[in-house]
């Protein structure tokens, strides 16, 4: 499976630009996937996921109710909505969980390249 993520760009603060994320390979639709993030000088932090049905959502707390994650087939999306100067971070897409912990970056077999994301206030 390969993932490419698109969507990145310079917003103004309070801005709602989407993250896209197309996959390669029929596997995709059964997967766990979710989205990442690294903030310069920061460890990756987790963002959203969103289980193989799509019925079991998770954000974390900083994005919760501002983003919203979504998938249908081979495609996976970030609606972020009310962008704040510290959403500026790399955002990646992640695919095929394969630990019990959707929070863990280690837990994935595949990513996307990122895609940079620059709140401007």
């Amino acid at each position: 499976v390969q993932l490419q993520a698109s969507g990145g760009g310079v917003v103004q603060a309070g801005g709602s630009p989407s993250l896209s994320c197309a996959a390669s390979g029929h596997a995709f639709s059964r997967y766990t996937v979710s989205w990442f993030r690294q903030a310069p000088e920061k460890e990756r932090e987790f963002v959203a996921v969103i289980s193989w049905l799509g019925d079991n959502l998770y954000y974390a707390d900083s994005v919760k109710g501002r983003f919203t994650i979504s998938r249908a087939k081979n495609t996976m999306y970030l609606q972020m909505t009310s962008l704040k100067p510290e959403d500026t971070a790399v955002y990646y897409c992640a695919a095929q969980l394969v630990g019990t912990d959707p929070y863990n970056p280690d837990g994935y077999g595949y990513w996307g390249q990122g895609t940079l994301v620059t709140v401007s206030s």
